[in-house]
């Protein structure tokens, strides 16, 4: 069974991911408009109402933004843990969601695909991560988090494709002129957002042979640019003698190419 994943858009303006396994489709996040998640399925053959799930990582308007009106008509339930789905409640007070609840570090079925949830540090109410586990391989979602703990590490450490956070460049970052100082210091804090350099340092720990395809997400659209994230990541994996590993940087404008693991490897589709 193929897995199929596309990053429907990622930045600091939202972030959605569509993963397709067999019957099952999932979205990780509803962070775009309603419309804009809607449009950028159709521009890859799918629509929302045949999704089977939707996953949020946690509560930030930038993860959950389209869920009110995504959702208005579907059938398909929202999972979190008890903490996000209170938070989604409170920001959402009017929202009318099928919940499916799981408690953090469990591991879970739906449809075809396996999912393994864990917790990372974030400014968030209980912020987790995942590991989409398939017939086709395994994937990895890996954003929003100040620091990558050893556990984060070691449940991300089977993917074969991984959605990795590479929000900032540092000095991008400190030179900021529209960000207070007291914001800067929650972006860097191991509460808050993965720079380049942590991003490579966190690839560098999980590498294996394993590991085809690897997704930069999560940009800030000031303090960062796609080709400081990609230059970065792509100097450790050099120098590591990672020749096997595809990377590409995500866009919060676009959907980005789909990339495909099953019994042959990686292909990327256009």
């Amino acid at each position: 069974m193929a897995v199929r994943v596309t990053i429907l858009g990622s930045g600091s303006r939202g972030n959605s991911t569509y993963i397709e396994a067999g019957r099952t489709r999932l979205l990780i996040d509803a962070g775009l408009s309603a419309r804009q998640i809607r449009q950028r399925l159709a521009a890859i053959g799918r629509s929302p109402e045949t999704l089977t799930a939707i996953l949020v990582t946690h509560e930030h308007s930038d993860h959950i933004n389209g869920l009110r009106v995504l959702c208005r008509n579907l059938p398909a339930p929202v999972y979190c843990n008890r903490l996000t789905r209170d938070a989604i409640l409170y920001s959402l007070p009017d929202v009318r969601l099928d919940f499916r609840l799981f408690e953090t570090g469990a591991v879970f079925q739906i449809g075809e695909v396996e999912v393994e949830s864990f917790s990372v540090p974030h400014d968030a109410q209980d912020p987790v991560g995942f590991l989409i586990r398939t017939d086709g391989g395994q994937v990895g979602f890996l954003t929003d988090l100040g620091h990558a703990t050893r556990l984060v590490l070691e449940r991300v450490r089977p993917a074969h494709a991984l959605v990795l956070e590479a929000n900032h460049d540092v000095r991008l970052l400190q030179e900021d002129l529209r960000r207070p100082w007291s914001v800067k210091q929650r972006i860097l804090s191991r509460h808050g957002h993965l720079s380049n350099e942590a991003a490579a340092d966190a690839l560098a720990e999980i590498l294996h042979d394993g590991l085809r395809h690897v997704l930069l997400g999560h940009l800030s659209q000031d303090c960062n640019r796609p080709e400081l994230a990609e230059q970065c990541v792509r100097a450790r994996l050099q120098a590591m003698g990672a020749r096997h590993v595809r990377l590409e940087v995500a866009s919060q404008a676009v959907p980005s190419a789909t990339v495909q693991l099953g019994g042959d490897g990686v292909k990327v589709a256009g």
